[in-house]
Order: structure tokens, then C-alpha cells, then sequence
């Protein structure tokens, strides 16, 4: 089995061996120009890049096993504003759209005034994120896909709370919109592996600089039935021509921690290369792509400690940090590594 080459690389970067990387110093030929000229985890990607595309390379991996794995809040897409973009559609749903509001359960509500009570005054509830996937596959059940994904592009047009010149569909981190397309370009397969309910994932990703299809989009899971299939099980019920596919309301799966792992090896079918997340709900799968891999692998970790462009903060940061020290993972890290988050069009108010 070939040595992951995390550690290896940091070293030659402590010692100044690593090359200066002078070429990426022409913004129009780099495909990460928005990442500083001495950020370490920008050089060990480029370095990386250059061993496993070079069939010399004893690192050399062959296109169809270059799989990459992201987290979506936090890693690819603002985080929290105030909280999780799924946290806030199930709030809105529940709480201010009138045609749901009068309709919805008590279990929802309290679901909701939970999150709430969370973004005003930073109360913790156990097992809030079983409880919201809950609720929101009932909140929408009954939903054709095409529905749901309507009512979600609609909440994407809506302001973000806490920055001037965007809207909450348009939270990307373009640095890493830079590192996704780099990876395609370098014959990579990407996949989103969320603890976002699978279908508002996509509906985030649908019409959206990521640039990824449906299928390569994995999240929380909720059931999915027939239009025409009442209470029947799916065993005993055939699909029929003016059948259409709708939300059936029960929660399935919180694709978070050991989750992560187990669905990317029933989904995608193969250990990934490469890891991006920014949690402690990513430590599993940081740990999976770097343990016992056959190939050379990398996991990256994002560091909340932007405070101006960002809704950071310093004491979660440093503890990704440490993490990162102690499991040989690679820190991002937001403040100083990027030299714009959201584009010069966007302030945090």
C-alpha cells in the first residue's frame, strides 16, 4: 500500500524544500488564484496534483480512482446565517410561510422554536438534528421532487441576514469553487457527501456555479413514494404511468459522522483520495480516506477564523486546529489563506 503523503509534504514544506511554485504567480494561469501565493495546503494540493497525475510517479493514480469527497455548510457554502440553510428553510416553513404555517405540527414548531432559540440566545438541544430532519420531511410531504425543489430556489432568493449583495443561494466560498474545478480538471470525480437532507443539497447545487450533477450529491435522507401509492408498501405497489414521485414524510438517515463513511461506500462504491470537511461531523470521513488507503491521500479541513468577511468564529477555529495537529489532517485556513471569500461584491453587515 502507497504511504498517504500528507505528512510527507508537510515536512518538505517546514524545511523550504518544496519549489516557490513561481508560474502560479500569473493570476490568469492559476486555477487557484484566489488562494495566497504562501498558503501550505495550496501548495500540498498542487504538489499532490503533480505526483498522482504523473504516470512516472509512484504516487501515480489512475483517473477512475480519483474520487473526492466535500462537506457542503462550512466547506463549499456559508455555514451558518444564523444557522445551517436547511435550518432556516424548516424555520421559515414552519414558522412565517402562510401557507404552511397554520398547518404545521406541534412537533414542528417546537422543532423550530428550538432553532430559533439557538440563533438568539445559543441554546443547545440533544438531538435536534434527528429531531429537524424529522420535521422536515414531514413539513413537506406530499411534495412532488419538482415542487420542493421550486420551494427551495425561491428561499434561495432571499437576503442573507448578515451580508450586503447576496442572497442565500449564492453563499458559495469561491476558493473552494476554485479547488472543485481544479479537481475535475485533474480527471477527478466529485462528489458533495452533506448532512443536509440529499434533496435540498440539490436543490442548493441546482443552478449553481458547482457544477455537479444530482447524482453526485449525497445528503440526509428522507422517503420517497409514488403519488397513487397511499399506505401500500413499496413491495406491493407498482409504479404506473401518471404515478409522480413524492415526499413520504418519514426521516430515514442524519448522513453525519460514521454515516458519512457507510454511504460512501454503499453510494460511490470505492475509498476516495481526497477529503474536504470542517467538523468534528467530517472526522470520520477525514479518517476513512486517510486510513489504509492504497493510494496517496490528503484530507483538508476548513478553519472558521475569518471574523470580518466571515460568520466565524476564533474558538472553533482553533480547535480544528488542533485537531488537524493531532490527526495529521491539513488545515484551511479562512482568514489567511483566501483572498476573498464571497467576491468583492459582498460585505458582512
Amino acid at each position: 500500500m502507497k504511504k498517504t503523503v500528507s505528512l510527507l509534504l508537510a515536512l518538505l514544506l517546514a524545511m523550504g524544500i518544496l519549489p516557490a511554485f513561481a508560474a502560479l504567480e500569473t493570476t490568469a494561469s492559476d486555477p487557484l488564484s484566489l488562494w495566497t501565493q504562501d498558503c501550505v495546503a495550496r501548495e500540498m494540493l498542487v504538489t499532490y496534483m503533480a505526483a498522482i497525475t504523473d504516470e512516472s510517479s509512484e504516487d501515480y493514480i489512475p483517473p477512475i480512482d480519483r474520487v473526492a469527497v466535500f462537506d457542503l455548510d462550512g466547506t463549499l457554502f456559508c455555514e451558518t446565517d444564523p444557522n445551517y440553510f436547511d435550518y432556516t428553510l424548516l424555520v421559515y416553513r414552519v414558522l412565517e410561510d402562510p401557507d404552511y404555517k397554520n398547518k404545521a405540527s406541534d412537533f414542528e414548531r417546537e422543532t423550530a422554536l428550538k432553532i430559533v432559540g439557538q440563533n438568539n440566545y445559543g441554546l443547545s438541544f440533544s438531538g435536534l438534528e434527528v429531531d429537524h430532519g424529522k420535521c422536515i420531511a414531514s413539513a413537506f410531504a406530499g411534495m412532488t421532487l419538482e415542487e420542493f425543489n421550486a420551494y427551495i430556489q425561491a428561499f434561495k432568493k432571499l437576503p442573507m441576514p448578515s451580508y450586503d449583495g447576496m442572497n442565500r443561494g449564492g453563499s458559495w466560498y469561491l476558493p473552494m469553487l476554485q479547488v472543485v474545478e481544479y479537481l475535475k480538471a485533474n480527471d477527478f470525480t466529485v462528489y458533495v457527501v452533506s448532512g443536509t437532507d440529499r434533496f435540498i443539497v440539490r436543490g442548493i447545487a441546482y443552478d449553481s456555479p458547482l457544477g455537479l450533477p444530482p447524482r453526485n450529491i449525497i445528503g440526509s435522507d428522507e422517503t420517497v413514494v409514488a403519488s397513487n401509492q397511499g399506505d401500500a408498501d413499496g413491495l406491493n405497489y407498482v409504479f404506473v404511468k401518471d404515478d409522480a414521485l413524492i415526499l413520504g414524510g418519514e426521516f430515514v438517515v442524519k448522513n453525519l459522522k460514521m454515516n458519512k463513511v457507510a454511504v460512501i461506500i454503499q453510494e460511490i462504491g470505492q475509498q476516495p483520495v481526497l477529503s474536504f470537511g470542517n467538523s468534528t461531523g467530517d472526522a470520520s470521513m477525514a479518517e476513512y480516506v486517510t486510513s489504509n488507503n492504497r493510494y496517496a491521500s490528503m484530507a483538508f479541513m476548513l478553519c472558521c477564523d475569518d471574523t470580518v468577511r466571515e460568520n466565524g468564529s476564533q474558538s472553533k477555529a482553533d480547535k480544528m486546529f488542533s485537531l488537524c495537529e493531532s490527526f495529521g489532517w491539513i488545515p484551511i485556513s479562512m482568514r489567511d489563506d483566501w483572498t476573498t471569500i464571497y467576491g468583492d461584491g459582498v460585505t458582512k453587515k
